[in-house]
């Protein structure tokens, strides 16, 4: 799959080690994810997070990638196609950045991103939500999520 046709909106390319800065600006302005899903953004724990693979999956399914306008990060997502199953799209981390937010640009993001990976024979995407986080929950409801099962985070998932 090619990033850049996840988005009609937005510039779409996959994020690096040089983008580690925006990243990090964009995960210190959400200050309510961090409050149910600590620790606090660091530099390392980006990196990380871009190495970071669920067991069976290697770096061909993983896409940590940056939504953009006018080069400015407005948007970011880790996704895991093929996970858990191979006809499931896992998204390991959705954040919009804060100037960004309450101008449905997230909603818009995942409708394209759902309607992309539709055509590209998927017929869910499935993610985790920290459990008491009521901007994460209310998002992802907005959206179409379904709760599946309770866990330690709310699993959800959308069919397609």
């Amino acid at each position: 799959m090619e990033p850049g046709t996840l988005s009609s909106i937005f510039t779409v390319r996959r994020l690096q080690e040089k983008d580690t800065e925006l990243i990090y600006k964009l995960c210190c302005k959400n200050k309510i994810f961090y409050q149910y899903h600590p620790p606090s953004p660091t530099r390392e724990g980006i990196l990380e997070d871009m190495a970071a693979l669920p067991p069976g999956k290697d770096y061909k399914d993983k896409y940590y990638i940056g939504f953009f306008e006018n080069g400015v990060l407005a948007a970011i997502m880790d996704l895991i196609l093929g996970y858990p199953e191979k006809d499931i799209a896992y998204v390991g981390l959705f954040m919009v950045d804060v100037g960004y937010q309450k101008r449905s640009i997230g909603s818009k993001i995942i409708t394209e991103c759902a309607g992309c990976l539709r055509m590209s024979g998927f017929r869910s995407i499935r993610l985790a939500v920290d459990r008491g986080n009521p901007q994460s929950n209310a998002f992802w409801k907005k959206n179409g999520f379904l709760v599946t099962g309770q866990t330690k985070y709310i699993l959800m998932e959308l069919s397609l």
